[in-house]
């Protein structure tokens, strides 16, 4: 067997099974998921792929459920000598066949830096995206467009004016716009940034477009490079759609100069049962990073979509946190509104992104009202005043308080 002291990828599940046979499942993980078994092999080879065996590094009893069943939390640790890393090996390894395996869940995910420096994590991070988006001491905004398929260049090219004109740090792309009947991801770009730069004269402040990056996955980096060359402010990417190894193959390439916003699409289905799956946090926080996504959308903890407080937490910590990677901007999308800014502040804190897109389209007075909206709130919470003392000086604040409400 391996030492015990040696650098491991530890793995903890969260499984149903009976108490008597947990000793059994736990060795049944770690040997399954590393060298297929002992028994089967001859003396000789024992030594030989001993490295590689997993190791049972604890089990703990969480609640008994009822027929002797209980649900516990299994933690197996597998050797660094195991993966290469890429995506494709940690996950097969940690949790290939055994996601098959019954009532069993991915809870948490500890992998050591040496091994965490094989990937590439974000290229800009909080700072970087800052800095490029001139935004130093204040949450960003950022606006969705809806309604963009089947719309002609000039139809979208209005709408982005008009979001633009609220002041907004960027616009995205829905993330299901995928077909160029009407309008390329490179005739977008081109004709959006020209649209910034006229607005800007008027404003000050250029807004930067996220544009879909969509395609077969072989053209990805070549469209991303040619992206990224036109002008585009980053690239929105359906990170568990696509996979976490074609952004980290982004992230890494030095042509690719723009930030990466990873969007959850298709997610729930990895997180979105109890007993079953990988836990949000670490498919929307831990691993995202790691695959270099600059910024990470996730379900906000206020719409009908949500993750809930603990998973929420837990995933900002991923993003967050003091690792080998630089640090990830969170964006809680769906149910945001400009009444809600004193409460993402207070979940938050200040390296945020505030996401919106029915909470600036829907503004009885037009997005652009929309974006100011945002903007005049974000100002009162820095100020220190409250949002309705705010809406005495400031029309679309009132307004969009008067439709959506406040968490003054």
């Amino acid at each position: 067997m391996i030492e015990p002291n040696a650098q491991m990828v530890i793995a903890t599940y969260r499984v149903v099974d009976h108490q008597k046979a947990l000793e059994k499942r736990a060795e049944g993980i770690a040997i399954g998921l590393t060298i297929g078994s002992w028994t089967e092999l001859p003396q000789t080879r024992h030594q030989q792929v001993s490295a590689h065996c997993g190791q049972v590094q604890g089990i703990r009893v969480v609640e008994e459920v009822a027929d002797g069943r209980v649900v516990a939390e299994i933690s197996v640790g597998y050797p660094q000598a195991n993966f290469n890393g890429t995506f494709a090996a940690l996950l097969t390894t940690v949790f290939g066949k055994l996601s098959m395996d019954g009532e069993i869940r991915l809870v948490r995910l500890q992998i050591p830096d040496e091994l965490a420096r094989q990937y590439p994590g974000p290229k800009f991070g909080v700072s970087g995206c800052r800095s490029r988006y001139g935004v130093v001491e204040r949450p960003l905004i950022m606006s969705i467009f809806k309604a963009c398929v089947g719309l002609t260049l000039p139809e979208l090219v209005s709408q982005f004016e008009e979001q633009a004109l609220g002041g907004v740090d960027l616009v995205k792309d829905d993330e299901i716009f995928f077909t160029e009947a009407y309008a390329t991801p490179e005739s977008r770009v081109v004709a959006y940034r020209e649209a910034a730069r006229a607005i800007a004269e008027r404003t000050g402040r250029e807004t930067a477009y996220a544009v879909n990056l969509t395609g077969p996955v072989h053209q990805l980096r070549e469209r991303a490079r040619r992206l990224s060359e036109l002008g585009a402010g980053a690239l929105l990417v359906n990170i568990v759609a696509y996979g976490y190894d074609v952004v980290a193959d982004l992230a890494a390439d030095e042509d690719v100069n723009v930030p990466i916003l990873a969007h959850p699409a298709v997610s729930g289905a990895l997180y979105g049962g109890n007993t079953y799956g990988v836990e949000a946090d670490i498919v929307l926080g831990q691993l995202a990073r790691m695959a270099g996504a600059d910024m990470a959308i996730f379900p906000s903890m206020y719409g009908s979509v949500t993750l809930g407080q603990t998973a929420t937490e837990r995933l900002i910590a991923h993003l967050r946190s003091d690792t080998v990677h630089k640090p990830s901007l969170p964006a809680p999308s769906a149910g945001i509104y400009p009444g809600l800014v004193p409460q993402l502040y207070a979940d938050f804190g200040n390296d945020l992104i505030v996401n919106a897109g029915g909470g600036i389209h829907g503004h009885p007075q037009g997005p652009a009202a929309g974006g100011q909206a945002f903007v005049e709130a974000i100002r009162a919470v820095r100020s220190g005043s409250t949002l309705s003392e705010a809406a005495k000086h400031s029309e679309v604040l009132r307004i969009a308080l008067q439709k959506w409400g406040t968490r003054d």
